[in-house]
């Protein structure tokens, strides 16, 4: 083959490569999503703005990361939208009742919301039963405890402010700061966000257990018959969505110094949203973390968008829909590009 016709194959190549990357329909429908929102909103593009638009994705894109795992892997956890909650409850709760320093109750926390994610991967393995009904279980638990046991404890919905404790300030810096520039606010969720994303992406593309989350997700039985442990990887991937969910509480806990009970559900649809958007497909197997920042990314733009536009924030659901469908048919092509490119 001459040189030319070489480079032509190769340029072809790296093309249907880049066609087949699960975030490659997301990258581009947040280029549209930018522009879109440029030209249509005079305030879109103010630092100010764009600094609401990070803030938005970050607090939905922190938990999209292990969403996006636990949905490569073949699961879903609906518990996660209420999770967030029962963590920032639980450090409140801990830290005023026990007059304790504010990172005793993060800690206790951090091993309230990991047990959760323990019992959901163990339950999921003993029982066999489809991981919607087991954790829809748990969201329904988490959601009657949460009002429950703050009502118990401190006779309202809500916590008892804990602002003035002891650690407050250094666990506000860690979870609830921001930093100006130039205009510019970016939130400690930021930086949460972008540091999971990178460890996720890393985990998942450069390590062996990123394979078995591939590998359980495409054909569960296949991997277990090839020594796969499928039960204490799906196990890890709730213990991810758990962590997650701890940062996530932490900030919303350290932000406003109290926390109110019925928080957090309905979330966990738009981090499956937010995941899918970026490349994952429901029937698991195939995803990419990367694309589940852009998928939260769009979320920030298209809910704050829609404000600086100055349009009836009502349709934000209705875009919503619209472009989870559109991901859907889009993911599902492009995985049949793929498949075909690899025969």
């Amino acid at each position: 083959m001459s040189a030319p016709a070489d480079l032509l194959a190769d340029g072809r190549t790296r093309r249907h490569r880049l066609l087949a990357r699960p975030e490659f329909g997301a990258l581009l429908a947040a280029a549209a999503v930018f522009v879109f929102f440029a030209l249509t909103a005079d305030s879109f593009l103010r630092l100010s703005s764009l600094g609401t638009v990070l803030y938005a994705a970050s607090t939905i894109g922190i938990m999209a990361a292990p969403v996006a795992l636990l949905m490569i892997g073949g699961e879903f956890d609906l518990s996660a939208g209420v999770l967030v909650t029962t963590a920032a409850l639980t450090s409140s709760m801990v830290s005023y009742q026990l007059t304790a320093v504010t990172w005793v109750g993060a800690a206790v926390s951090l091993a309230v919301v990991l047990a959760v994610g323990a019992f959901n991967g163990w339950m999921l393995a003993r029982t066999r039963l489809p991981s919607f009904i087991v954790t829809l279980g748990t969201f329904l638990m988490l959601t009657g405890a949460n009002l429950g046991v703050t009502k118990l404890v401190s006779g309202t919905v809500s916590t008892k402010p804990i602002g003035d404790m002891q650690g407050f300030a250094s666990c506000r810096w860690l979870f609830a700061s921001e930093v100006t520039v130039g205009g510019l606010t970016v939130r400690a969720t930021v930086w949460w966000w972008l540091g999971l994303v990178a460890v996720g992406s890393w985990v998942l593309l450069r390590t062996r257990f990123g394979n078995w989350v591939f590998a359980v997700g495409g054909d569960a039985a296949a991997a277990r018959a090839v020594g796969v442990p499928v039960a204490r990887t799906k196990t890890c991937l709730y213990l991810g969505v758990g962590f997650c969910a701890w940062v996530l509480g932490q900030h919303l806990l350290f932000s406003f110094g109290t926390v109110q009970s019925g928080e957090g559900v309905g979330n966990e649809l738009i981090y499956i949203v937010a995941a899918v958007i970026g490349g994952c497909l429901i029937t698991g197997g195939y995803g990419s973390v990367v694309g589940s920042a852009l998928g939260a990314l769009i979320f920030g733009m298209v809910s704050k968008g829609i404000v600086y536009a100055q349009w009836d924030p009502d349709w934000f659901k209705f875009f919503l829909g619209a472009m989870l469908l559109l991901a859907a048919l889009l993911n599902s092509w492009v995985k049949h590009r793929a498949e075909l490119g690899r025969a």
